[in-house]
């Protein structure tokens, strides 16, 4: 009788060949996201990142009044959270190295209070580079309590070097809840507690 030699071995060691292969394309493709990702984003114009820290007015800068940049507020809130959150004004011409002020209004409507956390972009991609943010609420968390309303400023300039192309930015902040959940003290069987440990956790909560 023929014996098959190392049938199931091999078949193991092929499927285990497949399976080591399968995870290291899956984090060479998880890594490739972010590149992927901006690549499309320069290339459709959309979703343009902006500066994350402020930036400094430059000195001497004139503003070119030859030309006029329409630029768009738009709001949006990330899962129904309960605030209202709207720009003061819905679009504003400023010439290519103005500086401007302007502000979002945000009022939580919710029963408890929540920090919110803004995430801007600008589109068309492209123009992102050239939209700089002197001051911007995006920059630090947004705390408010149950109906309290607040005013967000924000101060930016648009580079005097902009492409003749670009005639208008859409600047859109999205909204995000960043609240982190109280955790609910453990509960504590009292009839698995030995007599000193029971005394000493009242006198614990007692002294709060």
């Amino acid at each position: 009788m023929t014996r098959q030699k190392n049938g199931p071995n091999q078949a193991n060691r092929k499927l285990t060949t497949k399976l080591l292969g399968a995870v290291i394309l899956m984090f060479g493709f998880g890594f490739a996201l972010v590149p992927l990702y901006d690549v499309m984003c320069d290339a459709l114009g959309i979703n343009g990142k902006t500066n994350t820290e402020s930036a400094v007015q430059p000195q001497g800068m004139i503003p070119d009044t030859s030309r006029v940049v329409r630029v768009e507020f738009m709001a949006h809130l990330n899962q129904g959270i309960p605030w209202s959150f709207a720009p003061k004004q819905r679009y504003m011409d400023v010439h290519p190295g103005q500086v401007i002020q302007t502000a979002y209004v945000a009022v939580n409507q919710s029963a408890g209070a929540i920090i919110g956390q803004a995430v801007p972009s600008v589109s068309p991609g492209q123009g992102a580079t050239f939209f700089n943010k002197i001051e911007c609420f995006c920059f630090n968390q947004q705390p408010l309590e149950s109906n309290e309303q607040t005013e967000m400023p924000l101060i930016f300039y648009i580079e005097p070097d902009i492409p003749e192309s670009i005639h208008t930015l859409t600047l859109s902040y999205t909204l995000y809840d960043i609240t982190t959940p109280e955790q609910p003290e453990p509960v504590v069987d009292v009839a698995k507690l030995d007599s000193g440990t029971f005394f000493w956790r009242v006198a614990m909560q007692g002294a709060r």
